[in-house]
C-alpha cells in the first residue's frame, strides 16, 4: 500500500480513487431517479465536500441550483464539538428540495446544526448526502439519505478531507497510521 506524509503524520491508502468514483456514480444514479421531478438546491459544505460535490454534480442530469456554505468543527485530528457558521445561504429555499452534500459525518453535530439552520428557510424537504459516515461514533438520530462509505473511526484525509489544511487534493482517501 502506498503511504504519504502530511506534516508530522503518515497515511496509507484506504479507499482508492476508482472506488470513490464508482460510488459517486452510484449516488448520482439514485438521485437522478429519485429527485428528477423536484425543485432541487444542492448545498455543498466547504471546505471538505468540494471534490465530492464537484464530481457528484457533474453526474446529475436534471436542472438544479447549487450553493455552498462554509462551517468548521475540526481542530487537528478530532472534532472540537463546536460548529461555527462562516458563510451563509443566499438562495431562496422555501418549498424547495434541499440536498446537503457533506464529505464526512462522524458524531453528527455539524450536520444537525446545518439541518436546524436550513429548516428556518422552510424548504419542502431536506436530504443528506455524505461520502463517508462513521457509524461507531454517530450520536444523532438524523436520517442520512445517500451514504457513500461507512468507515471506522479512523482519521482520514484526501478527496477534500484534510489534516491541518493538507491532503485535500489527493484523489483517494488515506487513513492515518497510528
Amino acid at each position: 500500500m502506498a503511504t504519504i506524509r502530511l506534516l508530522d503524520k503518515e497515511f496509507t491508502v484506504y479507499i482508492p480513487a476508482e472506488n470513490i468514483q464508482a460510488r459517486v456514480q452510484s449516488i448520482a444514479d439514485r438521485m437522478n431517479a429519485e429527485l428528477k421531478n423536484e425543485d432541487v438546491v444542492f448545498i455543498g459544505i466547504l471546505n471538505g465536500a468540494f471534490m465530492f460535490a464537484s464530481d457528484l454534480l457533474r453526474k446529475i442530469n436534471f436542472s438544479a441550483q447549487v450553493s455552498f456554505v462554509k462551517l468548521t468543527s475540526y481542530r487537528g485530528t478530532s472534532s472540537s464539538g463546536e460548529v461555527k457558521r462562516l458563510i451563509g445561504i443566499n438562495e431562496v429555499l422555501k418549498d424547495k428540495t434541499v440536498v446537503i452534500i457533506e464529505d464526512i459525518i462522524d458524531t453528527g453535530n455539524t450536520i444537525e446544526s446545518i439541518i436546524n439552520q436550513l429548516r428556518g428557510f422552510r424548504p419542502r424537504q431536506i436530504y443528506v448526502a455524505t461520502l463517508l459516515m462513521k457509524p461507531e461514533i454517530f450520536t444523532r438520530s438524523i436520517r442520512l439519505d445517500y451514504v457513500g462509505f461507512e468507515i471506522p473511526k479512523d482519521f482520514v484525509v484526501g478527496y477534500g478531507l484534510d489534516y491541518q489544511g493538507y491532503g485535500r487534493n489527493l484523489r483517494g482517501i488515506y487513513k492515518m497510521i497510528e
